[in-house]
């Protein structure tokens, strides 16, 4: 089984990717970095006559490179107690994409997904950090992706989520799971 990791951070070395890179360690995987991507906000058509407009940003390039893959790893910091703003823009897309004629299967491929979320944040993650988790967890109902689990690490300066035993123990759980998938 192929993995793509799509990372929402926006700080390099931060918490997230740390733990990340953990998890995926030793493992073939994609690695996506939304930051290095434009992605536009969605403007929503779905209810207009002309529908949605192509955009000129990469969004699809991001897509063409998820779809081939059997596992998606959503990496995200916590902010503001939910996911960063351009992991969001990317999600909101899928409204788009759902719609696309050149992406006709769209929503029959990503069915076929498991997705893990990783996730750090400073203020109580273990608890101010379900919400987001439960949003992913509509967000994969809606679109018929399997998920298959999370972690969640508490760190708030760079290298702090180093010192979170609780789930470093759980990044190695998950490291075996992936392991076992490939």
């Amino acid at each position: 089984m192929s993995i793509a990791v799509i990372y929402g951070g926006n700080r390099p070395d931060g918490n997230v990717e740390t733990l990340t890179k953990l998890v995926i360690q030793g493992l073939m995987v994609e690695e996506i970095y939304l930051k290095d991507y434009l992605i536009q906000p969605i403007i929503d058509k779905r209810h207009t006559e002309e529908g949605f407009s192509n955009i000129n940003d990469d969004y699809n390039a991001i897509i063409d490179r998820i779809l081939p893959h059997d596992i998606l790893i959503f990496s995200t910091p916590i902010y503001w107690y939910s996911m960063t703003g351009i992991m969001k823009n990317f999600i909101d897309r899928w409204s788009q994409t759902l719609r696309d004629p050149d992406y006709p299967d769209f929503k029959a491929l990503m069915s076929s997904k498991k997705a893990y979320v990783i996730a750090v944040g400073g203020d109580e993650p273990y608890i101010k950090g379900l919400p987001m988790i439960q949003q992913f967890q509509y967000i994969f109902d809606f679109i018929g992706t399997k998920f298959e689990a999370y972690i969640v690490g508490e760190g708030n300066k760079p290298g702090d989520i180093l010192q979170d035993l609780k789930v470093l123990s759980a990044t190695n759980l998950l490291k075996n799971e992936l392991a076992g998938n490939e």
